[in-house]
């Protein structure tokens, strides 16, 4: 059982930038690329949370969460290939959830390799939105592929059935080209996008928007992280499609082993209530924790966010 102390100021103000390299997830895409991870803590350290971000965001979106749980953890935050650090891929039609999940078998491989294990470990995994459909591609691989077994998995804001409208929202600003004079200009661009994530200082706001901004390729202003392909294989998903993959999803999460924490915003457009609840009673028979003033998808800074995800691990 893992334990949080209550006094966590040894734990580290910033993480590490690592990376690690990745083969392309199919036959016919053999070009390697690099994909960056944020270390938290000891790396050394057996005990490992794996927190993978959402489809427009990046590994630094686990900051607050990330520091508060180093202590006892060697937290590892990835850039999901296409975002933050990591390379861009050459042809967007890598950027599919099986192309991830074969990116992360190749990092927790690394991870293992890092502690000399020679047997499957157990890992604990936060997935916020697209990082929780990583992780249910993830859980559907056996240990002697992955090397690790999931032991706790916390589900933010997503499940088997994705609503349509969240989908086409999303759809109407992901790839779309920005350029913005300063930090505040990109800021309350992204908070105009974003208010679904909830209250925030706008001091919280600007530290969440910072990483998602890097220098424009000709030095005049700032845009934004990614790769504005992965807006490809996204939109050509349908009403029709998404339906057509739910069954399937709702397969993979019942076969899950590991123990599932899911989390709600109260106001979520993608993870509506019934799908949240149906989740509580079927498969791993998930504990859910809504939040109030909150849409898609808890940012996981407030302090009762953390504590639910802090309870659920130490439990």
């Amino acid at each position: 059982m893992t334990s949080f102390p209550a006094n966590q100021t040894s734990a580290p103000s910033q993480p590490v930038l690592k990376h690690v390299t990745c083969m392309g997830a199919s036959k016919t895409d053999a070009q390697s690329h690099r994909m960056a991870y944020w270390s938290w803590g000891d790396a050394s350290n057996p005990n490992i949370l794996l927190c993978v971000h959402g489809l427009s965001r990046q590994g630094r979106d686990f900051d607050a969460l990330a520091q508060r749980l180093s202590s006892r953890y060697h937290v590892v935050c990835p850039d999901v290939v296409g975002r933050g650090e990591s390379d861009w891929l050459a042809d967007p039609k890598g950027y599919q959830v099986f192309g991830y999940v074969s990116d992360m078998v190749t990092l927790v491989q690394h991870l293992r390799a890092q502690i000399h294990a020679t047997e499957p470990i157990d890992i604990d995994w936060v997935g916020t939105s697209m990082g929780g459909l990583i992780g249910l591609g993830f859980s559907t691989l056996p240990p002697a592929v992955s090397g690790v077994r999931l032991r706790k998995f916390v589900l933010n804001d997503v499940g088997p059935r994705l609503r349509h409208e969240a989908i086409v929202r999303i759809g109407e600003y992901l790839g779309q080209p920005k350029r913005f004079a300063t930090e505040q200009e990109a800021a309350d661009y992204l908070w105009s996008i974003s208010t679904g994530f909830g209250p925030h200082t706008p001091e919280q706001w600007l530290a969440l928007s910072r990483p998602l901004l890097r220098p424009a390729p000709d030095g005049n202003g700032l845009v934004l992280h990614y790769d504005p392909a992965i807006a490809e294989p996204f939109k050509t998903m349908t009403a029709e499609s998404a339906a057509s993959g739910e069954a399937m999803l709702w397969q993979v999460y019942d076969a899950i082993t590991a123990q599932v924490l899911l989390l709600r915003g109260q106001n979520s457009d993608l993870l509506d209530v019934d799908t949240a609840k149906q989740m509580t009673e079927r498969g791993p028979k998930a504990r859910l924790v809504a939040f109030e003033g909150v849409g898609h998808a808890p940012t996981l800074i407030a302090l009762d966010q953390i504590r639910a995800i802090e309870d659920f691990l130490s439990a």
